[in-house]
């Protein structure tokens, strides 16, 4: 009892352990999740890159599931497409052609004309480049008095709202403070950082940092109405997912070319960054970008999240059209032209969401549409804290049940919180435009399902173990193991099968039982029974009953057993020798221990459970058992100590054994062939196998005279040999055969 108490209070104490350690990590990461939040970029950020993956994953298989619709916005983009180069030419083309394409986008009603490309050249075709190339002094004063085509151009841009791309990189060895590599142009606006200066704890530190720039031509960027950056902050998949709408170059804070075109497009004169966590400037991060009239929200970085839209190039149109005159102005009065390039060779390519290249141009147009139209993507304020509450509650309700239902159910309400958690994820995506994490939850309900479920394996198979253990010690273990292992056998009712038997019995208990003091005996019968049933579960016998000092089991249930005649024949003869020396060892202290016989037997019989529905008792029920018992019995009237029958010794092919005679047991008409095996035989006192089996060959052959001379020898030789005393004594009462009758059991 103490030790089932012992393990139970392990039990207890290790699914204990269970709920601290799975409260503690699920409290940590709810933590770490809400610290960090979404987009976050902190020196104590726990984003690992596979979690982050997924993340991004799950945001663009909503995007494949459902594509922003197509939206009437003022943004068309003018292609320098394939059919663009091979009908005026390779890139780059000459300024004056450029100037023409901006003269036609100007004439047809453009308001805004940005260039996704970089003019930061001087055009190799203007005449002074044609001129100091020929070097023909005729040619090189005509050439010369021309006008430089770049200057054409700038002359194009006066007054026209060009935005002209600008290119940002990070060469890795600035320092900061130092110098910007390149001369700063004249900026047309400023960009004012509402509630802070421009100090280390400012809000724009969090934006995107670069310490070199390529800037268009100085004669093209004092023309033209802005400058903007051309930069793609793509994540570690090359998928573009965000656009900034500000970058940093060393610390003068630059609009994007998006953000710039919008600007341009309202005649505002700057840009205004609003800010969250005013009371902790240590924390405070950007939370949105006023341009004109415009606010658009961002994340803490300065970044938009792209939609997708439906109509993937529907407002592409070929540079080719623009210059030749084919395409009406609708297309492009009162709106944002965009202009870049889809040609693979140009390497203005970029990944989207679907795994496809896409025009980096397009990038720009799809977060003008956004702005333009107010549909935004967003990170609402208080996401991650949700986040990290759902992660927690989700984790310690499946966590919780998971440690007390069973698999089944407990797997059954992981799949429903899940579920439930990704419709409720896919609407705030559908219908708010909301980004929600799915991962971070998803996985904590997971793994807190899985390792809250191996906990209770574990104690539950723990706890089965110490049942098996216990209920091992009242039935025999391996009808326990076939019980657990197959449940649907715990009904009433039998099969036939072929079995074998042992029974045993102890001489002379009663007597001891009245002579002895009970306690000491009792403690000897239950040491001996031990080391019977020790040798029985050794063997795989099934324990059928005990019944005070004598046992009976069974081979070939529950489980089959080809060679339960073998095995039946092993364990009578190991419990036989054990059964001696034990018998042995106490008579030599002064306690008159019996020896034990030993009956075996087998033959057909139903196997089941019997009772009632209140108690079930397995067995088996048929005559091969009574059989078996009276065998054991007519040991004592053998002078034998262990008797098997000729099924056994049939099933043993081998098994050396000297006849007994055909047996007719009280109560029965037909005889029964018995033999007694030469294990348990003493040598020294028994007659030679040889000579024995002579003397009963004469005997089952009817010859009793030849027979009668035959055993008188062996007596003479052998006088404690118990079956040459047996059938001397027949003889002489006028036995003529080896048929021997038994009147009593």
């Amino acid at each position: 009892m103490a030790r089932n108490r012992r393990a139970s209070r392990r039990s207890g104490n290790s699914t204990q352990a269970a709920v601290y350690v799975l409260l503690i990590c699920s409290l940590l990461y709810a933590v770490a999740l809400a610290w960090v939040g979404f987009g976050k970029q902190s020196s104590f950020a726990f984003d690992p890159y596979v979690i982050r993956q997924l993340r991004l994953a799950q945001f663009d298989q909503f995007q494949r599931w459902y594509q922003r619709p197509s939206v009437s916005a003022p943004v068309s983009v003018v292609d320098i497409d394939e059919a663009s180069l091979k009908a005026y030419g390779q890139w780059p083309w000459p300024r004056t052609r450029i100037a023409d394409l901006v003269q036609q986008l100007h004439v047809a009603g453009a308001k805004v004309i940005a260039f996704d490309v970089l003019l930061a050249e001087p055009d190799r075709t203007s005449p002074k480049a044609m001129a100091a190339l020929w070097q023909d002094p005729q040619a090189s004063v005509f050439l010369k008095g021309l006008s430089d085509h770049d200057e054409v151009l700038a002359r194009v841009l006066v007054g026209k709202g060009v935005v002209l791309g600008t290119l940002f990189s990070d060469s890795g060895s600035a320092a900061p403070g130092t110098a910007l590599p390149v001369t700063l142009p004249k900026l047309p606006y400023r960009v004012i950082n509402k509630g802070h200066d421009d100090s280390e704890q400012a809000p724009t530190q969090r934006l995107h940092k670069f310490d070199t720039a390529v800037w268009p031509l100085p004669v093209l960027s004092d023309s033209a109405s802005g400058l903007g950056a051309i930069n793609f902050v793509a994540d570690a998949d090359s998928v573009v997912r965000r656009v900034p709408m500000l970058m940093r170059l060393r610390e003068e804070v630059i609009p994007s070319l998006s953000a710039e075109a919008l600007r341009v497009y309202q005649g505002a004169a700057n840009l205004y960054v609003s800010t969250k966590g005013l009371e902790n400037r240590m924390e405070a991060g950007i939370q949105s970008v006023r341009i004109g009239q415009v606010v658009v929200p961002t994340d803490d970085r300065g970044e938009i999240w792209l939609q997708y839209s439906q109509d993937r190039a529907a407002k592409f149109i070929s540079a080719a059209q623009v210059l030749d005159g084919t395409v009406g102005a609708e297309q492009f009065k009162g709106k944002i032209v965009l202009v870049g390039t889809s040609v693979l060779g140009l390497m203005d390519l970029r990944y989207d969401p679907w795994g496809e290249l896409m025009p980096g141009v397009r990038t720009h147009a799809m977060a003008l549409e956004q702005m333009l139209t107010r549909r935004y993507l967003e990170r609402p304020s208080g996401s991650s804290a949700a986040e990290a509450l759902l992660l927690l509650a989700g984790s310690l309700i499946v966590g919780l049940y998971a440690l007390r239902a069973t698999a089944r159910r407990s797997a059954l309400l992981t799949v429903v919180l899940l579920l439930l958690l990704w419709a409720c994820v896919a609407y705030a995506y559908v219908v708010e435009h909301w980004l929600l994490d799915a991962i971070n939850p998803t996985l904590a309900i997971v793994l807190s399902f899985v390792l809250t479920s191996a906990v209770h394996h574990f104690a539950t198979e723990r706890e089965r173990r110490w049942v098996r253990q216990a209920f091992s010690r009242y039935v025999s273990p391996n009808r326990v193991a076939h019980l657990m292992a197959h449940p649907d056998q715990l009904r009433l009712g039998g099969q036939r099968r072929v079995c074998s038997f042992v029974f045993t019995d102890l001489i002379g208990f009663t007597a001891l039982m009245e002579k002895t003091d009970p306690t000491q005996v009792v403690a000897l019968l239950n040491e001996y029974l031990e080391g019977m049933l020790v040798i029985v579960f050794r063997h795989e016998g099934t324990l059928e009953r005990i019944m005070g000092d004598a046992v009976a089991v069974l081979f070939s249930a529950p489980v089959t057993q080809p060679d339960h005649c073998q095995r039946a024949l092993d364990c009578a003869l190991e419990m036989h020798v054990f059964a001696t020396a034990y018998a042995v060892r106490l008579q030599a202290q002064g306690v008159p221990w019996g020896h034990t016989r030993i009956g075996v037997h087998s033959g057909e019989v139903v196997v089941g459970n019997f009772g009632g529905k209140t108690l079930f008792d397995y067995r088996a029920l048929g005559d091969p058992i009574n059989t078996a018992a009276r065998l054991e019995s007519v040991n004592k009237h053998l002078g034998t100590q262990v008797c098997v029958s000729q099924a056994i010794v049939d099933g043993c092919p081998g098994a050396p054994a000297r006849v007994v005679g055909r047996l007719v047991l009280k109560g029965r008409s037909q005889p029964l062939r018995a033999y007694e095996p030469l294990a348990v035989i003493n040598t020294a006192q028994c007659a030679s196998v040889a000579d024995y089996a002579a003397a009963m060959h004469l005997l089952e052959s009817g010859d009793a005279s030849a027979a009668l001379a035959a055993f008188e020898t062996l007596a003479a030789s052998h006088p404690n040999d118990p079956l040459v005393t047996l059938h001397l004594r027949r003889l002489q009462e006028g036995a003529s055969d080896d048929l021997i009758v038994m009147s009593e059991k």
